[in-house]
């Protein structure tokens, strides 16, 4: 499934911040790994994504998060939770983690291009 994403960098908080085009609220937020959160809705299906301390976190130069061509992709097998951001098509974060957070079987495609 492909979604719209809207990104902003906050260069003087250094905070990365994606969210789902058209999704309002949330139900809760996950660490699914050090500094990287993931908000769900109460379907469990992810809308949002916040990285304070983001050029830390993500091993990246302030300047790179400030483009706005942004992809997340994010695929889950109910078991495993597979986290991937691609920053002009260089991919600056691979997460891998158990999903203890209820999300369903999905293959979402969060674009800022679509």
């Amino acid at each position: 499934m492909k979604k719209r994403l809207i990104s902003s960098y906050d260069e003087i908080n250094d905070t990365f911040v994606g969210k789902v085009d058209g999704e309002h609220g949330y139900c809760a937020d996950y660490g699914i790994s050090e500094g990287v959160y993931l908000g769900i809705n109460n379907a469990k299906v992810p809308t949002s994504i916040i990285v304070p301390h983001a050029s830390e976190v993500l091993n990246t130069s302030k300047e790179i998060l400030e483009s706005p061509d942004v992809k997340i992709n994010i695929n889950c097998d109910g078991i495993c939770l597979h986290f991937d951001m691609c920053i002009e098509n260089s991919k600056i974060c691979s997460i891998k983690c158990r999903n203890h957070f209820g999300i369903p079987n999905l293959n979402y495609l969060l674009d800022c291009n679509i």
